[in-house]
């Protein structure tokens, strides 16, 4: 196990917690919500740490960056960095079905499944599972709180869809 460090990132939605190993991230955890991260006992504060990462986020907030190309560290199952991986390649500005999301990864099925891994995807944002909607259009769960899913995707529909996000790996 690596060393945890965190820090901390005042954005529109509010502060956001960046945490992992201190260049690639392994958390991003909202204020409020089921998404909300807490630092653990045994992580270290290092606001000097994920400075891309930081740039990054505040160029999106700012409606100035498009796709992130951050390095990045996710810890979940086979299946679950699947769904994560296909996540990456929803447009900026553009929304799926978890049905959609399923027929992707080739597990046409698996909607429910795909709906479970993309409520567990520990670096919201940057792998943009706030991009999954409904089959009927309407917004579902988020960890960050309906209230934030519609502000990253209203604020995201100003601009025409982006470049394809980067790799997770």
């Amino acid at each position: 196990m690596f060393d945890i460090v965190y820090t901390y990132l005042q954005a529109p939605i509010g502060s956001l917690l960046l945490a992992g190993d201190g260049v690639r991230l392994s958390k991003v955890g909202f204020p409020n919500g089921k998404g909300r991260v807490a630092p653990q006992d045994h992580w270290r504060r290092d606001d000097g740490q994920f400075v891309e990462a930081r740039a990054q986020l505040s160029a999106y907030f700012a409606g100035e960056l498009r796709a992130f190309d951050i390095e990045l560290m996710p810890v979940g199952s086979p299946f679950q960095l699947a769904v994560w991986q296909a996540l990456t390649a929803i447009p900026y500005g553009a929304t799926m079905s978890y049905g959609e999301l399923a027929s992707r990864i080739g597990r046409p099925s698996a909607s429910r499944a795909v709906g479970a891994a993309n409520g567990a995807n520990p670096i919201p944002i940057i792998v943009p599972c706030h991009r999954v909607i409904g089959a009927s259009g309407a917004l579902t769960g988020f960890g960050g709180g309906i209230d934030t899913k519609r502000w990253l995707l209203a604020h995201e529909q100003g601009g025409a869809p982006g470049a394809l996000q980067g790799s997770l790996f």
